[in-house]
């Protein structure tokens, strides 16, 4: 199996992500909605070889507040989704969303671990540009 990670967090608006851009000089890969001022459904960034994907908090599906982080795997192989999510759960962790495949592609589920370490999170799994699985995960 190869998989990378990205770090995923969640930010106060727009403002945060442009100021990664001047401050840090990131690329913005993606923003959703385009117009996007206060509410960030998603945003992507690269920074040489890194990445890092961003929102405004939600209550939907993670339920993080500003500063609370996620990582992103992506996974080369989408049978790897359903694998690892029966394996986390197992071990304890929570199902966010169990393994579906999104209407964007690519395989994906979310799960929350089981530590309860504030401001710690772990995979998302689910489809990123290059791989075919990507797994999403939290800590409570």
């Amino acid at each position: 199996m190869t998989a990378f990670v990205i770090p995923t967090t969640r930010v106060s608006s727009r403002k945060t992500i442009d100021f990664w851009i001047e401050a840090f000089g990131m690329e913005l890969l993606a923003i959703y909605p385009e117009d996007a001022t206060d509410v960030v459904d998603h945003a992507e960034l690269r920074l040489g070889d890194s990445r890092v994907m961003a929102g405004t908090p939600r209550e939907e599906g993670l339920d993080q507040a500003i500063g609370g982080t996620s990582m992103y795997w992506v996974l080369d192989d989408e049978a790897e989704i359903d694998v690892i999510h029966a394996r986390a759960v197992a071990a304890g962790a929570e199902s966010v969303f169990a393994p579906h495949d999104a209407d964007y592609g690519g395989r994906h589920c979310s799960l929350r671990d089981p530590t309860d370490t504030p401001g710690r999170s772990g995979p998302t799994a689910g489809r990123g540009e290059a791989p075919s699985g990507v797994l999403s995960h939290a800590s409570a």
